[in-house]
């Protein structure tokens, strides 16, 4: 009696990659079907943070609001700050003094070198390469004490006001920026030369999830994804808002758009960082960093308040009875270009104290739609990489 070969069943293998790994953020759920260690197929859940970030704005004034924006992308919320702001000035027909629109373009520019360093040392962790991390922590941390310098907090700042900013810069501020825009060069020389032509580093990001541009115009891609694959597509530059048309600086494109194009754009857009930085300490104009109070969109200064009894009571309104600045019935919406993308907040107004309705273009949710494109056809260890280049941002993802 013979016995005859059997023929091999296999199944695909599901395995659930996150929330709990590091590279998901507590709450990314990738399913994924394998074939041995190739991936054949995965299914994206975006989480479930539940922040509720745009219903808050329906029961909050417009400056209160400000603290729930710093909530969403919280490696940049100077940026979240300022797109909001915007979004609010339009509606009220606000003009913000030179200043104050300068003083924004530093500290948003100074965000996007602070969450691209962390980006670049989390996409490095990913993949196995620790040092580059500690070098970008120390030098963001350093970062975070000009934000603490300047509005008394290091993550949620809360430094915009609509109509300016919460104050001008206090004493030793410029001398700190200006020693950082000597200090931050050094630890990106130290980046470059620890991965830009590593051996290792080149195998694991090079040729790994290529977008082509007809891809990321299709799925709604900006930033630095988007401008890694050739798109020539920068806010700062198409629709420059806060005073970005006053200054020199390269929009950098990439060619390839794979993980490694995606490094390199973020790690040349440091440099342009640092470059429109050092020229608003060159250019910075004097003045106020507030509209007029007599707009009735911003509380007055403490001299006001402390010695005139109409700043008082103006005061006393706005804070005590929560009056409020009105806006008139309409609608706005301001792009700009925060490190991961275009930021956008859509702002309904009925009239009232508190917006209609609130809608955010977050770009970590529309980056990540193409995630289940890119990783078919990768190998496990491949998704890590991929989705360390994207920089989804958890609090932005899932509003």
């Amino acid at each position: 009696m013979t016995l005859e070969a059997q023929p091999l069943i296999t199944e695909p293998l599901i395995l659930n990659f996150g929330p709990s790994h590091p590279a998901t953020h507590g709450t990314l759920r990738v399913i994924m079907e394998l074939d041995g260690e190739l991936v054949t197929k995965v299914t994206a859940e975006i989480g479930y943070l539940h922040s509720g970030f745009e219903k808050l704005g329906e029961h909050l004034d417009y400056n209160q609001y400000i603290t729930i924006t710093d909530r969403m992308n919280y490696m940049s919320p100077m940026c979240n700050n300022v797109a909001f702001a915007l979004a609010a000035e339009q509606l009220l027909d606000l003009e913000v003094p030179l200043r104050a629109q300068y003083l924004r373009v530093l500290m948003c520019e100074f965000s996007r070198i602070a969450d691209h360093l962390l980006c670049v040392g989390m996409q490095a962790v990913d993949v196995g390469a620790f040092t580059v991390f500690l070098y970008g922590f120390r030098m963001r941390e350093q970062i975070y004490d000009l934000f603490e310098l300047v509005c008394g907090s290091r993550l949620t700042t809360s430094y915009t006001r609509v109509g300016g900013l919460m104050r001008d810069l206090p004493d030793g501020a410029i001398p700190l920026a200006a020693y950082l825009i000597e200090e931050i060069p050094n630890t990106l020389r130290e980046i470059d030369g620890l991965l830009s032509h590593n051996r290792i580093w080149l195998d694991r990001t090079r040729g790994i999830s290529p977008i082509s541009p007809e891809q990321a115009i299709s799925y709604g891609l900006s930033g630095p994804l988007a401008r890694a694959c050739g798109v020539d597509y920068d806010i700062r530059v198409k629709e420059p808002y806060s005073a970005y048309g006053d200054f020199d600086f390269d929009v950098i494109i990439g060619k390839d758009g794979d993980v490694y194009d995606r490094y390199i754009v973020r790690l040349h857009e440091m440099w342009e960082s640092l470059k429109i930085c050092r020229q608003v300490l060159e250019k910075l104009p004097g003045g106020p960093v507030n509209v007029d109070t007599d707009s009735k969109a911003i509380l007055p200064p403490p001299d006001e308040v402390f010695n005139s009894i109409e700043g008082l009571i103006y005061h006393f309104e706005l804070t005590m009875e929560n009056r409020g600045f009105e806006p008139p019935v309409g609608d706005s919406y301001v792009p700009t270009e925060s490190p991961n993308g275009e930021l956008g907040f859509y702002i309904v107004s009925d009239g009232g104290r508190e917006p209609y309705r609130i809608r955010t273009r977050p770009p970590s949710l529309m980056n990540y739609s193409i995630f289940e494109e890119l990783v078919p056809g990768l190998m496990v260890s491949d998704v890590v990489a991929v989705l360390g280049s994207m920089n989804i941002i958890a609090g932005e993802l899932d509003r």
